[in-house]
């Protein structure tokens, strides 16, 4: 099978595509919110021309899963990973979770990957760990009143809301001399309106108030930081910054200027960076 759904133990269809050798290296990707395994569309086409094993699947309540009312958080997230891991029998697997996407990876590898012994290496991508939101233990994380906001904007109109975030601050669009590619943008819109807002809405919440520093600590295998500075929806001060100082095996790699979205826009640099980690 290419792609097909695995059923959670709650009763969830997970869908999934696994493309190439069934006897080379798989690697995962975990999408970010509120997308769909089609945002990892070029690292999975680049991955593939090169011999390995590529595994996506839409996060509960996301793209082609089932649009459900219930389990959006990091742990229900992390479960859904696994079961698609499990249900495929992936091992010496390298997991690259892309913003809330980086925050299922290190709840996975965690709790699951590592105690199953399937991982062999973790990225996080412009992702949320250790927390997104201000807190006494992370002050430099945002305020309440920002997610508060995103909230509101999703219920009130989500269409404008999800053409809105692309267009500007999620790839760099508003930033002066900025190249804007449309195509670019519809993909993102047409990934987060085929999903429930009910997943998104609740997902919010998720993303920006689950504590991984117990996952981070916990991860032993070697595992690759990757930010933009210029990172307008995770700012990398109170991400990855903090991130690789928790992670017993980290490393940080910065990029200068680039966005939230650079695995999309700068993926002729992003992927040969992908490529070596897991090679070397």
């Amino acid at each position: 099978m290419s792609s097909g759904f695995v059923k959670t133990k709650d009763g969830v269809d997970i869908f999934y595509k696994d493309w190439g050798p069934k006897d080379a290296q798989p690697i995962m990707f975990h999408h970010g919110w509120p997308l769909s395994s089609d945002d990892w569309d070029n690292q999975m086409l680049f991955f593939l021309s090169h011999g390995y094993r590529v595994v996506a699947h839409d996060r509960r309540g996301h793209g082609r899963s089932t649009q459900v009312d219930t389990g959006h958080d990091i742990d229900h997230y992390a479960a859904d990973a696994s079961a698609v891991a499990e249900h495929l029998d992936l091992r010496q697997s390298v997991h690259i979770g892309h913003s809330t996407g980086g925050g299922e990876v290190a709840r996975y590898v965690a709790k699951f990957g590592e105690p199953q012994g399937r991982v062999a290496k973790a990225v996080l991508v412009s992702a949320i760990p250790p927390i997104m939101l201000k807190t006494e233990r992370y002050p430099g994380g945002l305020p309440i009143s920002v997610f508060d906001g995103l909230r509101k904007a999703l219920a009130d109109n989500r269409a404008q809301f999800f053409h809105d975030l692309p267009s500007g601050p999620f790839y760099g669009f508003n930033r002066d001399g900025a190249k804007v590619d449309q195509g670019v943008i519809l993909n993102w819109w047409r990934q987060g309106m085929n999903g429930g807002a009910k997943a998104h809405y609740d997902g919010i919440k998720a993303f920006s108030e689950t504590d991984q520093t117990d996952d981070l600590q916990a991860i032993t295998v070697p595992t690759l930081v990757m930010h933009g500075d210029d990172d307008q929806i995770v700012p990398i001060a109170a991400s990855a910054e903090i991130s690789v100082k928790l992670l017993k095996n980290g490393t940080l790699k910065v990029y200068k200027g680039f966005s939230h979205g650079m695995l999309t826009v700068n993926a002729d640099v992003i992927n040969p960076d992908l490529l070596a980690f897991v090679k070397g």
